[in-house]
């Protein structure tokens, strides 16, 4: 019995050190879209992390293609995409998240890691949105709005919803965050 206690504690401590390490900013957990346990993004750092609010009934959904090119060209780098579905602008995304994961899937074969909807703006923002617009000074005025976050996950740069994936600004930047140690 002794011994149980000895090695809960030591299981508790040792998770408790990797959430310790882990930046602030990720250090929050959300279930994914697919349903399921909350999954906590501290297992993304160390990476460079685009967070992305998303709608399927924008005429910005077409971006989910270049999301998904990103993630395929740079993930085994470090480079990992986040999506949060939202349905703050025009009731774009009015779905279950079945039907969305589905919508993605199907359509643009997303793989990259999508999480349960959520509200981004000021009076409904989830605590992450939160956090990404008080570091970075913006906070998305549309669907598809980016957030670029160092490996460190500190630094965070803001992109417009009018930002294409394939923008040779945000590649460079991602790029240039991909080289940095």
């Amino acid at each position: 019995m002794a011994w149980r206690k000895i090695l809960m504690g030591a299981l508790l401590a040792a998770a408790g050190s990797v959430n310790a390490a882990c930046p602030d900013l990720l250090n929050r957990s959300f279930a994914p879209l697919k349903g399921g346990d909350a999954q906590n993004l501290c297992q993304y750092q160390g990476k460079v992390v685009l967070v992305v609010n998303t709608a399927s009934y924008c005429g910005n959904t077409p971006q989910y293609k270049g999301l998904q090119a990103l993630y395929r060209k740079y993930g085994e780098r470090g480079l990992v995409v986040l999506g949060f579905p939202s349905n703050d602008f025009g009731r774009q995304e009015p779905g279950a998240p079945t039907e969305i994961a589905e919508f993605c899937e199907r359509t643009y074969q997303v793989t990259f890691p999508m999480f349960e909807k959520s509200g981004v703006k000021v009076e409904n923002g989830n605590p992450l949105y939160d956090q990404l617009a008080k570091l970075s000074g913006e906070r998305p005025g549309w669907n598809f709005h980016k957030y670029v976050i160092d490996r460190g996950g500190k630094t965070v740069t803001s992109f417009s919803s009018s930002t294409l994936p394939e923008d040779a600004q945000l590649v460079k930047h991602i790029e240039t965050l991909l080289g940095a140690k």
